[in-house]
């Protein structure tokens, strides 16, 4: 796949391409817009953004408002808030009409605020999380080398039967069957995130004697079809503990 044509500044990078997938948003039940034919704007330090053509976002549900940003790189934005039935939802929706001329193809493109509407879909299946970067990737794979986690002075996770998850940009990940890590040491947590590749996480804290981390380990219990084999398995944030080693070298 040829990547995107990029502008602007060497360390800030703004592109528009089109995307193949059919895009839907809902508010209150209500298909807000429905497109074959969305945008994906990539930009330097952001997650990728879904822009509607106007022809096919209802505009009749939207109000324009007062509202107005600037961005150094696309121009001045204008914002609607989004009308259905009894339902407000405030400066949720805006579009660059008149954009820098580097980025003029998002003219007639309107994007939505991802946690202002209440389902996307992706051609007929729910999304979670933000848009998902075609150009990045999600490996699981599983591997015999030795992982060993510990935390104030005790190995709290061995094993040699991990699943290693490499994801384009992030730092390569250890996820442990629940079998070889001290479960007792582990207390479920309220907090929840979510992940658009894998889903939603769970998390735990961890203890040994009298040092606490809070929501040091995180589990896929329900991953998304797309990433089922680390289901039910954890993984540890290595800044959360003293040391997670592979083969005996630190990570």
């Amino acid at each position: 796949m040829e990547l995107p044509k990029a502008i602007g500044k060497p360390d800030h990078r703004v592109a528009f391409e089109r995307s193949p997938k059919r895009m839907r948003v809902v508010v209150a039940d209500t298909t807000v817009a429905d497109t074959l034919e969305p945008g994906l704007l990539f930009e330097t330090g952001y997650r990728p953004v879904y822009y509607f053509p106007r022809r096919d976002v209802r505009m009749d549900l939207l109000e324009r408002t007062q509202h107005r940003t600037h961005c150094p790189y696309k121009g001045d934005a204008s914002y609607w808030t989004i009308k259905v039935g009894d339902r407000r939802v405030e400066n949720a929706v805006w579009s660059y009409e008149q954009p820098f001329a580097e980025i003029a193809p998002i003219r007639d493109y309107l994007a939505f605020y991802w946690d202002r509407v209440d389902h996307w879909i992706e051609e007929d299946e729910e999304i979670f999380g933000h848009a998902r970067d075609p150009y990045a990737r999600v490996d699981v794979r599983p591997s015999s080398r030795a992982v060993k986690v510990t935390f104030n002075g005790e190995a709290v996770a061995q094993t040699r039967r991990a699943m290693f998850l490499f994801e384009t940009g992030h730092p390569t990940r250890y996820y442990i069957p629940q079998q070889d890590v001290r479960m007792e040491l582990l207390t479920r947590s309220d907090r929840t995130t979510v992940c658009p590749y894998k889903g939603t996480a769970s998390y735990w804290s961890l203890r040994v004697g009298n040092r606490l981390a809070e929501d040091a380990v995180w589990a896929y219990v329900d991953p998304l079809p797309d990433c089922p084999r680390v289901a039910g398995y954890l993984c540890f944030y290595p800044e959360k503990v003293d040391r997670i080693e592979v083969e005996g070298k630190p990570q």
